[in-house]
């Protein structure tokens, strides 16, 4: 990845369709003089997403795109992107697939949280997986986005305790909580 180079910030899209609680933990600290990132763009494929709300508290232009109806969805978001000289992108909740031709187009550049440690537990219901399994740690990991699905290389992990009281609920909550810790740290760790 590239230097900082004074105090030229790198411009981000980040990507959700949920309740954008990674969102907004990453707009704050696109704040702070030490991150690397201004994030200036939301993108969505839902209008449901919880998470779009801080674009307007935050002044962020924001962007849905429908997945469903239109084939041409992917090469659209790009050209938006390019329009508005994004240069990185930030994975937070954003439940679609990208294609490998995505990918490719913003190689090395796309970077997602996940909350498992990988390579275990890839794809959804990460914590009713570890729980059922009894497992003794779970966490979160940040990685680079490849075409096969949370198998990029990873950047930063943190390790979490199950608790024999935990259910998915308090777990999800115990893991969001280093989310929200291991993200910007992983941002920090790629551009510094």
């Amino acid at each position: 990845m590239e230097k900082l180079t004074g105090l030229k910030k790198i411009r981000t899209a980040v990507f959700i369709s949920g309740t954008g609680t990674n969102l907004k933990n990453l707009i704050k600290f696109s704040k702070l003089k030490k991150s690397p990132i201004s994030i200036n763009l939301i993108i969505s494929n839902t209008n449901k997403a919880k998470g779009l709300k801080y674009a307007d508290q935050f002044g962020i232009k924001k962007k849905i795109f429908n997945f469903l109806k239109n084939n041409d969805v992917e090469k659209n978001i790009l050209a938006f992107l390019i329009n508005h000289k994004i240069s990185f992108i930030c994975l937070a909740g954003f439940m679609k697939i990208l294609s490998k031709n995505f990918i490719k187009k913003f190689n090395g550049k796309i970077i997602n949280i996940h909350p498992s440690l990988l390579p275990k537990y890839k794809g959804l219901n990460t914590h009713k997986r570890a729980i059922k399994n009894l497992d003794k740690f779970t966490g979160c990991t940040v990685h680079y986005v490849t075409a096969k699905l949370d198998s990029g290389k990873i950047i930063m992990q943190i390790k979490i305790k199950i608790a024999a009281k935990d259910n998915t609920t308090s777990l999800t909550k115990k893991v969001l909580k280093k989310e929200h810790e291991l993200y910007p740290a992983a941002i920090m760790k790629i551009f510094n």
